[in-house]
């Protein structure tokens, strides 16, 4: 009995038993339609760097950048692709290459640019691998415009010294009343004589 080289079980062994470079040949991802039209290819191999999109899962149509490639087991994590663990803890997520589509290629490799035959003028900073630093814009504060101040207004300081050195329209300043004086109250031990009536007779002498 002969195996087919089609069958299941020879397809599975090729899948495991595959070196380096055929795994980076199974690990080819579809390009977007605007990457067809301009590189006239299907699929490419699929790098660090490069820009893809979700097409299954819960993470449908976010687009991420590729962060690293595990040719062992057929996988890539992403940029922002996270799993939350038992410990409450987020890890990345490993997504099949089946579930990608590339929208941007990252050709800062020159052996890259060749197979495409793309020429380094034709290239934008994302395509090179730059990663744009967003600038901080600081908006210059500005200064309270002053008031300007009336002719007929004063300063209160200046008011008060007019109204101290007596000038005209100044109200004047009430006198406290002085306290009336208090008598003094009778020593004790003597009778405190009273003086006599104004209306008394006076004494012959």
């Amino acid at each position: 009995m002969t195996i087919s080289p089609h069958s299941p079980r020879r397809q599975r062994k090729a899948v495991y038993d595959a070196d380096l470079f055929e795994r980076r040949r199974r690990m080819t991802v579809p390009l977007s339609r605007e990457l067809r039209r301009r590189f006239h290819r299907r699929s490419v191999a699929l790098r660090k760097g490069d820009t893809v999109r979700v097409m299954k899962g819960s993470y449908l149509g976010r687009e991420e950048r590729v962060q690293r490639l595990d040719r062992r087991g057929y996988t890539v994590t992403l940029d922002n692709v996270t799993l939350k663990s038992g410990e409450e803890k987020l890890k990345p997520l490993p997504i099949r290459t089946n579930h990608l589509l590339i929208v941007r290629l990252n050709l800062a490799d020159e052996w890259r640019r060749e197979a495409l035959k793309v020429r380094a003028e034709e290239l934008t900073p994302e395509e090179r691998g730059e990663v744009p630093e967003p600038e901080e814009k600081t908006e210059p504060v500005a200064s309270p415009a002053p008031v300007p101040a009336a002719a007929n207004d004063q300063p209160e300081t200046d008011a008060a010294a007019e109204g101290g050195s007596g000038g005209e329209g100044a109200p004047e300043a009430e006198e406290a009343p002085e306290p009336s004086p208090v008598p003094a109250a009778p020593k004790r031990g003597r009778r405190a004589k009273s003086p006599p009536p104004a209306d008394a007779p006076e004494d012959d002498a």
